[in-house]
C-alpha cells in the first residue's frame, strides 16, 4: 500500500477471515480522502504473518483506547487525539528510521517497501496483473513499465516446443 493508504485504515477495513484488507481511502496532505489515488477501492491479501501480527496491534490498540477514556477507535494507526490517523512525517522521523537504524540498515523512503513487495512477489512467480491489482495501479502499463524488467527471461523450452508442429495440431493428416 501507499503510506497514506495504511494510514488511512480504519479496522472495519480488516478481514481477518478472508485475511483481505480492502483500501478505500487515504492520507494526503493530512486530510482524509474519501477514495484512493486511482478512485477505486481494492483488496489487499494479508499473509498469515500479517493477519497475526494486526490482531496483536488490535489487542494493544484496545487496550491503549481504554485507558485514554475512547470507547471505539476507528484507526489502525491513531493519532495522539485518537479521532485522526497517524501523522505520517512524525511517524517517519520517530519510527521508521529509528528502526532502520537499530536493524543496521541504511535509510530508505517508505515508498522503496512498496517496490520491494512487487520485486518478491514478480521473483515468486507472480502474474503482472496480480501485483498491479495488489499495488492499486491504474492500468497494466504502469505495472508493466515498473516492473517489467524482473519478469523472468524467455523459456527456451517453450520456443523449441515451436519446432515441432505436430503438438499445435499444424501439421497435416
Amino acid at each position: 500500500m501507499r503510506i497514506g493508504e495504511a494510514l488511512g485504515l480504519q479496522w472495519r477495513d480488516i478481514d481477518f477471515n478472508t485475511r483481505q484488507i480492502t483500501v478505500q481511502r487515504g492520507i494526503v496532505l493530512n486530510r482524509i480522502e474519501a477514495s484512493t489515488k486511482n478512485h477505486k477501492d481494492r483488496k489487499v491479501d494479508m499473509s498469515k504473518q500479517l493477519a497475526k501480527c494486526l490482531e496483536s496491534h488490535k489487542r494493544t490498540i484496545r487496550k491503549r483506547a481504554f485507558a485514554a477514556g475512547i470507547s471505539d477507535n476507528l484507526w489502525l494507526f491513531p493519532g495522539k487525539k485518537w479521532t485522526m490517523p497517524l501523522d505520517k512525517n512524525s511517524w517517519r522521523k520517530r519510527v521508521f528510521y529509528k528502526m532502520l537504524d537499530k536493524a543496521g540498515m541504511r535509510q530508505i523512503r517508505i515508498h522503496d517497501m512498496r517496490h520491494t513487495y512487487a520485486s518478491l512477489l514478480i521473483q515468486a512467480g507472480e502474474s503482472l496483473v496480480y501485483v498491479k491489482d495488489q499495488l492499486g495501479h491504474h492500468s497494466i502499463q504502469i505495472t508493466v513499465d515498473t516492473y517489467g524488467h524482473l519478469v523472468p527471461g524467455g523459456n527456451k523450452d517453450a520456443v523449441d516446443r515451436l519446432d515441432d508442429p505436430a503438438p499445435l495440431g499444424l501439421r497435416k493428416t
